[in-house]
């Protein structure tokens, strides 16, 4: 069975996404000034949340092991180059090491079918979600020690030895 988009020209919508998936925030366009974005930084502290998983599930993050959080868009072309990327780096990680994909936006219809991604994932649970965790660009890769300490932050594509940094005990 074929998977098709439902709504306007795929590949006009794609071409759009190069240029759009990276802002998230508000303010942050072409037009406005070439300040970079503000990110999470080592050492800064997040708070546990609670989402709704893709499956349906509510899924609560409380940082008791070191967790690999990373954001995503489902209409994001650099994403979707970092999916298998990430899905690697989780299927080779140690034991006590937790993962959790967030996905920013609301995925088409059938994305997960043909997008396969093999470690949890959850729904952003609110626009004060991503301001907390200043993500004003996508992808990033997190990493967050137990009790919510930031340890390091990545945005954009990563190579394989910098990404099992992330994944790493």
């Amino acid at each position: 069975m074929k998977w098709t988009w439902p709504g306007p020209d795929l590949s006009i919508v794609l071409a759009l996404s190069v240029f759009v998936c990276a802002p998230l925030a508000a303010g942050d366009t072409p037009e406005a000034s070439p300040a970079p974005p503000v990110l999470l930084k080592a050492g800064e502290t997040v708070p546990p949340f609670e989402a709704t998983g893709i499956n349906g599930e509510i899924r609560e993050v409380k940082y008791k092991s070191p967790t690999v959080l990373v954001f995503f868009l489902s209409s994001c072309p650099v994403c979707h180059k970092m999916i298998p990327e990430w899905n690697q780096a989780f299927e080779r990680k140690p034991a006590g090491v937790e993962v959790v994909g967030v996905l920013m936006d609301r995925e088409p219809p059938g994305f997960f079918a043909v997008t396969p991604v093999t470690f949890p994932v959850v729904r952003s649970p609110s626009r004060e979600f991503s301001r907390i965790f200043k993500v004003a660009r996508v992808p990033i890769t997190l990493r967050v020690a137990p009790g919510g300490k930031v340890e390091d932050v990545a945005v954009g594509v990563l190579d394989p030895i910098r990404l099992g940094e992330f994944f790493r005990r």
